[in-house]
């Protein structure tokens, strides 16, 4: 790593313009809206959504267009359900589009259970009920994440409200039970929203971090959401997340811990949010150039500071 710089670069996800979830939130915005606004804006590259071609040289030339990488993709994992085997046949056709497109991680989100996209309050949300739950989930993840990897994508798990790794004790558990095959997807929004203090779980759980969502929380939001039993969805429309920099979270400690380890992924603003409330391209460009700012100076303050 260049004493000099940081070598990061910085994505986005289109959810910043479309909800995949909730299409009431920008459902009518055209793809392409999206791709022109963050490439002029100056990200990088960006995660995949419902919109995008689900065949790799779609994709490379809708993205070759403006110059944008893919970054990754969500995978909807049902590991909780069933086997590492129907899983591994289930992600042939997505694992391909990640690979034949450049990406190197792909977001698995265990959704079996999960409650995130449902009316429905975020404690009752799936726990596993004993240590050997736990460990089969933990044995099945492991398998298929070095199935992943044998075709060149780590998996970077996405801790997720709503699902059954939540908080940090959450993420102890899978980190502790899993092997090194297993990468965590660190997002700083939704461990704060979990319960914990994001710097923290960061520095304990780095060595296995391979991709970052950079998202801030509106504390005031959060604890509406918690003490009137909101769902997420709820809580997502009420204003719980935003960009980095336009809430509470510390994100110069945790850019600089990132630094200091010689982390050199992406860092993905994802920030789900009502685009009539908070318009796309105003808050997208405002996460990017928060985090472009960080990029540019962390070197010289860890230089300062070691």
């Amino acid at each position: 790593m260049n004493a000099q710089t940081w070598n990061v670069r910085i994505g986005i996800n289109p959810i910043s313009w479309m909800n995949d979830d909730l299409p009431s939130l920008g459902g009518e915005t055209p793809l392409e809206t999206a791709l022109k606004e963050g490439a002029e804006i100056g990200y990088a590259g960006f995660e995949l959504g419902n919109k995008f071609p689900k065949e790799s040289s779609a994709l490379r030339a809708v993205l070759g267009k403006y110059d944008l990488a893919c970054v990754s993709g969500w995978y909807s994992g049902r590991l909780a359900s069933r086997s590492a085997e129907e899983e591994i046949a289930a992600v042939g056709p997505h694992l391909r589009l990640l690979a034949e497109s450049g990406a190197t991680v792909m977001v698995y989100g265990e959704v079996a259970d999960a409650i995130q996209g449902e009316a429905r309050p975020l404690y009752k949300r799936p726990r596993f009920q004993s240590q050997q739950q736990w460990q089969a989930y933990a044995d099945k993840l492991t398998v298929f994440a070095r199935h992943l990897l044998d075709h060149g994508v780590r998996l970077a798990y996405h801790h997720h409200m709503g699902a059954y790794v939540e908080s940090p004790a959450d993420v102890d558990q899978l980190m502790a039970l899993t092997g090194d095959e297993v990468g965590l997807l660190f997002d700083t929004g939704h461990i704060t929203f979990g319960g914990g203090d994001a710097l923290t779980v960061l520095n304990k759980h780095i060595d296995r971090i391979c991709h970052v969502h950079c998202k801030d929380v509106r504390p005031n939001v959060i604890r509406l959401a918690r003490n009137g039993h909101w769902s997420f969805l709820q809580a997502v429309i009420n204003g719980a997340f935003s960009v980095p920099g336009d809430g509470s979270i510390d994100f110069p400690g945790i850019l600089a811990a990132l630094y200091r380890h010689g982390y050199e992924g992406w860092l993905v603003v994802e920030a789900e949010q009502d685009p009539a409330v908070a318009p796309s391209y105003q808050y997208a460009k405002m996460g990017h150039d928060y985090l472009a700012k960080l990029v540019r100076e962390i070197p010289t303050l860890a230089r300062a500071a070691a």
